[in-house]
């Protein structure tokens, strides 16, 4: 089962990381609870995929590369709803950026998954730490994006 459990969390980041939005709106439930809160984004708040995935994608293919890099998951699960949580480190690259080309935001997540014929991403609230780099560069992979 926690194997099932991974192998859901380790696909969604690396659909994201390339950019495959099918592939990550296909492991999410409708609707989805996204809290950044920790991280300024205001209060968490059930959505729609397609609503998660339209922000993401005004800014992410901006970036000329990111990487959600996960540490171990804990997992607590039974057969049909987990609980995973890790730490990550997501670092954000623009190659020819003049002050500096990584954003990189450490933190943890805790990831909400529910069974339904196989496992799917229900819920992630991401508890902000710390930031390194540039933090000039969301705004230019914003514009960038546009």
């Amino acid at each position: 089962m926690t194997q099932g459990i991974t192998n859901a969390v380790q696909r969604f980041f690396a659909a994201v990381d390339t950019r495959d939005w099918e592939g990550v709106e296909a492991l999410m439930t409708n609707p989805f609870h996204l809290d950044y809160s920790s991280f300024g984004a205001g209060p968490g708040a059930d959505l729609a995929p397609a609503d998660i995935l339209s922000a993401w994608k005004a800014m992410l293919p901006g970036f000329d590369a990111t990487q959600h890099h996960l540490g171990p998951l804990h997992i607590e699960a039974n057969e049909s709803a987990a609980t995973a949580r890790a730490t990550v480190i997501a670092t954000h690259q623009i190659a020819d950026a003049e002050a500096g080309e990584l954003w990189t935001v450490h933190g943890d997540y805790v990831l909400k998954l529910v069974n339904d014929g196989g496992w799917k991403l229900s819920a992630n609230t991401f508890n902000f730490r710390f930031l390194t780099g540039n933090p000039e560069l969301p705004a230019l992979a914003q514009e960038r994006a546009a």
